[in-house]
């Protein structure tokens, strides 16, 4: 039966990323949903019905066949509703299926997922240990900052915890390999966005149900300090949606300044993002969406590989073949064919293997752009490629992979 456990995994891997996706398209677009509501509502009319309810601002809209009126209290109505929906599970299914994921992916696979020996010799245990600690200070110090007097200036704070944030990322890319960092500063993000939620916004709002189902007025501090930590998750959304799939693209983690380009398209997506914010209160600053792309056009003139160094076709193509298949052969088909070797993978990684040399010739693109131009695979050279033997697939590839 042992056999069947990399199976195993691969179906747990495939039901908890759907998991993950599915909520947290719930979670983000809920986070859009309430922050574009919140910018788009406007106020009643002085001394009108709705201002003396306590309403502070309302907005018609229609959707789905029907029209929609929702109002929001500026501290909250007089009388309690018998139904009250709360948003949380969105959030907390979301972080919960993430961490699984990450558990299945990288930690039960430690020396392939998250060790580079290039970077740093580590044990599994100290791998895992790095992005778990990475987790809980991360929050620690966010939340920490958030309470301080910084916290009550947001474009200063919002710059110390993208220095931070950044900061993390440096370091982790010179202990973990490239795709791992970025995973776990992804986790970082989406393990403050669920603090955000379960250690303040959900129980300040508690706090204001308590008060009025006691009969007394809600202290609006609460209502203040969950709208805060909103705005911020807000803001992290699409970096951490360009983390989720980063581990498609070899050419961002494995950069030789993976960091600085995580920085780089961090930043375009918190311009981008603050760009529509703005945009819902009725304020359109092009400005912004202009600095996201430039700083997207930057990294992509920055990481683009070098124009290939002209080479003499071979003299005997099939000899030249010939010494390429031994090299796949001996550094690749441990992972990519049809039956795996290497331990936890049931089958090819994307489905791509190299049994046959027409399977070589037709991803012999693919097999240049990772092993070549990206060095990202073997994954952490896990069966030692050498320097030479990726000259060696280039010289053929260069050729025309004949």
């Amino acid at each position: 039966m042992e056999y069947l456990i990399p199976y195993g995994l691969e179906w747990a891997n495939l039901l908890v990323r759907w998991l993950h996706i599915i909520t947290g398209i719930a979670w983000i677009g809920a986070s859009f949903y309430f922050v574009w509501l919140d910018n788009s509502i406007r106020p009643p009319a002085p001394g009108s019905e709705l201002a003396k309810k306590g309403v502070s601002g309302e907005l018609w809209a229609v959707h789905g066949g029907g029209f929609y009126n929702p109002q929001k209290y500026l501290v909250a109505p007089a009388e309690l509703p018998k139904e009250l929906h709360w948003f949380k599970w969105e959030a907390y299914s979301t972080w919960l299926s993430g961490i699984a994921l990450l558990t299945i992916a990288y930690y039960f696979n430690a020396q392939a997922m998250m060790i580079d020996k290039s970077v740093a010799d580590l044990s599994s245990l100290q791998a895992v240990g790095i992005g778990v600690g990475t987790l809980v200070v991360g929050w620690t110090v966010y939340d920490l900052l958030c309470r301080s007097p910084l916290g009550k200036h947001d474009a200063a704070f919002g710059v110390v915890i993208f220095a931070l944030i950044v900061g993390a990322a440096y370091g982790l890319t010179h202990v973990l390999s490239g795709r791992a960092a970025y995973i776990h500063i992804g986790a970082l993000i989406g393990t403050i966005m669920v603090g955000n939620v379960l250690m303040l916004i959900i129980p300040g709002q508690r706090k204001m149900v308590e008060a009025m189902s006691a009969g007394r007025m809600p202290d609006p501090v609460h209502g203040q300090k969950a709208k805060q930590r909103s705005v911020h998750n807000n803001y992290f959304t699409l970096p951490v949606l360009f983390i989720m799939i980063s581990n498609h693209y070899a050419m961002t983690y494995r950069n030789e300044h993976a960091w600085l380009v995580l920085a780089f398209i961090m930043a375009a997506g918190v311009f981008i993002r603050h760009f529509f914010n703005l945009r819902h209160k009725g304020r359109v600053e092009w400005r912004y969406p202009a600095i996201g792309v430039a700083l997207l056009a930057a990294v992509a003139v920055a990481i683009a590989p070098p124009k290939p160094v002209a080479t003499a076709s071979a003299a005997d193509p099939a000899a030249a073949f010939t010494k390429v298949k031994a090299v796949i052969d001996a550094r690749c088909l441990a992972c990519h064919a049809a039956h795996p070797t290497q331990p936890g993978f049931a089958a090819a990684p994307l489905g791509v293997a190299f049994d046959t040399a027409d399977q070589i010739h037709q991803n012999a693109e693919k097999i240049y752009r990772q092993v070549v131009q990206t060095k990202a695979m073997p994954l952490a050279n896990l069966t030692n490629m050498t320097d030479a033997e990726r000259a060696q697939i280039a010289a053929w590839y260069e050729s025309g992979a004949k």
